[in-house]
């Protein structure tokens, strides 16, 4: 039988989140490893392309003990920057981590939790589970209907334009990813085509200010999920798309087009060669465009309301249009390679514990669950809106450390 090894706390998960919440267990002095399957916040290093920028503004990236305090609050950082950055989180606390080190199984026992990790087993008293949400790349079935020697990458394997043969691109969705990826590959002169979806988008900026400022002020970005109604709090709705290269723009798909990158409705089909859209074009960019204005005009009341001086108010009006537009076909043996920026799955097959619906979301308030001990961190709208990003960390990890504290009162009163 092999031995096993006795900790308070182990958090499953090396990226911001689970260092957010070793920063407080360090700090209280509660004994604790960090179990991450590759090397620290290794997504922001091995999941990201060349040009890749944060698309909320340096001043929200805070984290336990450490906030971003360079000297452009309202800039945003590039892939470099951002990984300096974390660097510097991990040297300002030295959390105990042991990295290469994949957990395979977490069982619930008595006492606590066996951790299963390669040869090792632990036992915890509590978990966190500090995986994200974003867990397998995620690929259409359809691809497998691609001609054979046609090039394709997922948007997590996109590193820059050179990657792909000569050639017409194809994109397939925008989100942030495919919607960046597609400019990256235009503004490098690639013919693109781009298979456009239901995602939304917003203003980079409005009435003088980044509109993510605008709606921090107004409160929207900190009001509980619990305030939505109960079918839309496990959505896996799309991000707006949006970019901060180049000090920040919006995303517009129609100037795009006007400049001369292809759009197509959304992907229905790969036949007889030909990559099939569906004749949704319109119908998506109008959908985007009205939550662009929407946005807007929620800052315009919380403007009037607060008697703010502010630029003059205005809406988008499309730069050009599908007309005529009922779907389209795109042969195959034009394209150099296709990008499937279609997101990701979530892979929760090694954690062993009766926490989910019937979705494979957890379930739990603000991360804690029903299992005591148990504890998720990370994962978009955990609580709020920032809840999946720098902004919103901060002060998950610290509700989620308290619970930790609390569960863990009569062991730590024992110890001392």
């Amino acid at each position: 039988m092999r031995d096993v090894e006795r900790l308070p706390v182990v958090i499953v998960g090396g990226g911001q989140a689970g260092l957010a919440v070793s920063w407080h267990l360090v700090r209280e002095g509660i004994d604790h490893v960090v179990l991450e399957r590759d090397t620290l916040v290794h997504s922001w290093r091995d999941q990201r392309w060349d040009s890749f920028c944060l698309v909320t503004p340096n001043w929200q990236c805070r984290l336990p003990g450490y906030h971003y305090d360079g000297a452009d609050p309202d800039g945003f950082m590039v892939a470099a920057e951002i990984n300096a950055w974390l660097d510097g989180y991990v040297a300002s606390f030295g959390p105990s981590v042991r990295e290469h080190t994949a957990v395979t199984s977490v069982r619930p026992v008595e006492g606590g939790f066996d951790v299963v990790a390669g040869d090792a087993t632990i036992r915890a008293e509590q978990v966190v589970v500090a995986t994200g949400g974003y867990h397998r790349p995620s690929v259409p079935r359809i691809a497998e209907r691609r001609p054979a020697g046609l090039v394709q990458l997922h948007s997590s394997e996109y590193r820059n334009p050179a990657q792909l043969p000569d050639g017409p691109v194809l994109v397939v969705g925008t989100g942030q990813s495919g919607a960046q990826i597609a400019e990256d590959l235009f503004l490098a002169g690639r013919d693109v085509h781009l298979a456009v979806g239901q995602a939304p988008r917003f203003a980079r900026r409005y009435r003088g200010r980044d509109v993510i400022a605008w709606m921090h002020d107004t409160g929207h970005y900190a009001k509980p999920v619990t305030d939505k109604p109960v079918e839309e709090r496990h959505q896996d709705k799309t991000n707006h798309y949006v970019t901060g290269r180049d000090g920040g723009r919006d995303i517009d798909l129609r100037a795009f087009a006007r400049d001369g990158l292809t759009l197509h409705g959304r992907l229905a089909n790969i036949a007889d060669g030909d990559f099939v859209f569906a004749g949704d074009l319109e119908q998506n960019l109008d959908a985007a465009d009205e939550v662009y204005n929407g946005i807007n005009s929620l800052i315009d009341e919380y403007i009037a309301a607060q008697g703010i001086e502010a630029g003059e108010p205005s809406r988008y009006r499309p730069v050009w249009r599908p007309s005529g537009y009922r779907g389209s076909r795109l042969p195959a043996a034009e394209l150099g390679g296709i990008v499937w920026a279609t997101g990701f799955t979530r892979d929760y097959r090694w954690l062993h514990a009766g926490v989910f619906d019937g979705a494979g979301h957890p379930q739990h308030l603000r991360g804690v669950t029903a299992l005591d001990g148990l504890y998720f961190v990370g994962l978009p709208w955990l609580h709020t809106w920032g809840s999946g990003r720098f902004a919103g960390i901060e002060t998950d990890a610290a509700y989620v450390a308290d619970r930790i504290r609390e569960g863990l009162g009569g062991s730590l009163r024992a110890a001392s």
